[in-house]
């Protein structure tokens, strides 16, 4: 009776076996794969700059929408971990990459092996030199720096003193700015006490600097900032000697607390750069490559080396006399936020 029992068992213990096995994976692994849609890989530079959140949040909602899938990685402001994160997108066979560099020469090679491989390499607001890469998407950034120089040079006398307080060496809309503000000032002959490139963006390089130069930095009738994040700073050390409001301050992204500074009254200005607008167009551009379908109402730029697909949108500067239009009627920042700390009311 036990043998028969033990039997009857081990026949259903190889029918239970029989039942859940599963047809072998045809590919000959059992790694997930595409079914309908397309994958992009995204890199940042580092999510150290405010604007940065909302690209990517824009992005992403709009490629999604498109039917893409976006894999978004933050290098940390680290070179290294960039190119790990090309490789890597590479290996793994995305349709399209998207770069926010953190450094405009480093980042060739990886972006030559991607577009050697078959796969379009878009350097979102910041240009990748020399990579030949297969769209160039960003802002006017001449256009920014003039507009910096311009209200500076609409609130200085000619030959005034001013600092430059600047972001890293490394990116190459750095030299873009500065060009289209030095064009900008050209023939106001201003003269420059000081400067300073930020690595890395790094605020704290700015507030260290205005401190460790206050003896000449006090003599200036304006500061230029790389940035909102640094003007802040930059106003920050000022503030803490009582010039927050002496020295015209100017800075570009139109973040929260800057507008909460020009309506305060202790930055001049700043330069708004419609986000939203940008990452829509770049999403859209992207899928479009990640298709192999043609790109429209492109221009050229010379990257050093190639003629590369260039689209550029057009910043507007923002003062106290037109935020509410600009700023707050596009609903870039609410109202409430912009005027918290001038006590919720126009002055």
């Amino acid at each position: 009776m036990r043998k028969k029992f033990f039997a009857v068992l081990l026949l259903i213990m190889a029918l239970l076996l029989t039942a859940c096995r599963t047809e072998p994976n045809k590919s000959g692994d059992n790694k997930p794969t595409k079914e309908n849609g397309l994958t992009i890989g995204m890199s940042f530079d580092s999510f150290v700059i405010e604007r940065w959140i909302r690209d990517r949040d824009v992005f992403v909602s709009t490629a999604n929408g498109l039917g893409a899938e976006v894999n978004v990685q933050s290098a940390n402001g680290d070179v290294e971990t960039q190119i790990s994160q090309i490789k890597y997108f590479i290996k793994s066979k995305v349709d399209a990459i998207v770069i926010v560099t953190i450094d405009s020469d480093a980042l060739t090679p990886a972006i030559e092996e991607a577009e050697s491989a078959g796969i379009p390499v878009v350097c979102y607001d910041r240009i990748v030199r020399n990579a030949g890469c297969s769209l160039y998407i960003s802002f006017d950034n001449e256009a920014v720096g003039k507009a910096m120089g311009t209200s500076i040079c609409g609130k200085v006398s000619n030959g005034a003193n001013i600092v430059k307080v600047m972001g890293p060496k490394t990116d190459y809309n750095v030299d873009q700015v500065m060009a289209g503000f030095d064009k900008a000032c050209k023939d106001h002959k201003l003269n420059v006490l000081a400067e300073c490139n930020c690595d890395e963006w790094k605020p704290e390089i700015a507030y260290e600097f205005i401190n460790n130069n206050f003896d000449t930095i006090k003599e200036a009738e304006a500061i230029m900032c790389g940035n909102d994040a640094l003007a802040g700073e930059v106003i920050h050390a000022l503030a803490e000697r009582g010039l927050s409001r002496k020295i015209f301050t100017v800075g570009q992204d139109a973040d929260l607390e800057a507008c909460q500074r020009i309506v305060e009254g202790t930055q001049l200005m700043t330069v708004y750069k419609p986000v939203e607008k940008l990452a829509v167009l770049a999403a859209e551009c992207t899928v479009k490559l990640a298709k192999h379908q043609p790109l429209e109402n492109v221009s050229k730029f010379n990257d050093g080396k190639h003629e590369i697909p260039y689209i550029a949108i057009k910043p507007v500067s923002v003062y106290k006399e037109n935020i509410d239009d600009i700023i707050i009627n596009s609903g870039f920042h609410q109202y409430e936020e912009v005027y918290r700390n001038a006590g919720n009311s126009k002055k």
